[in-house]
């Protein structure tokens, strides 16, 4: 492993006996541009959990910049951002206040100003 920004080998999550993701095999390199399009329940959102640490693997494992997710998770999220595809805007928010209110919630706040 460790040789793309982002490596996944052989992820699966199981939530009981239900399937989530199962054996996922995924190498995205420096400068790539790469998205999760599929159905609903085709394991997008489990998938992107996982690589933030918000759940665990049932099994297989993943990295981001050759850190493993779940072990180095706070050294990753010092460089990554997430903002979920269900945030709302408040009223009369335009997405640069937007993504500087995110941002605020990062140690880093000179991202977007």
């Amino acid at each position: 492993m460790n040789s793309g920004i982002i490596d996944i080998r052989n992820l699966s999550k199981y939530y009981g006996k239900t399937r989530g993701i199962e054996n996922i095999n995924l190498e995205i390199e420096e400068g790539e541009i790469f998205g999760f399009i599929g159905p609903n329940g085709a394991g997008k959102s489990t998938t992107i959990r996982i690589l933030l640490n918000l759940i665990f693997p049932t099994s297989g494992s993943a990295q981001i910049f050759g850190l493993d997710v779940v072990k180095q998770s706070k050294e990753i999220k010092r460089n990554i951002g997430y903002i979920p595809s269900d945030a709302n805007l408040y009223d009369k928010m335009d997405v640069h206040e937007f993504l500087n209110y995110c941002v605020r919630f990062y140690l880093r706040k000179d991202i977007y100003t």
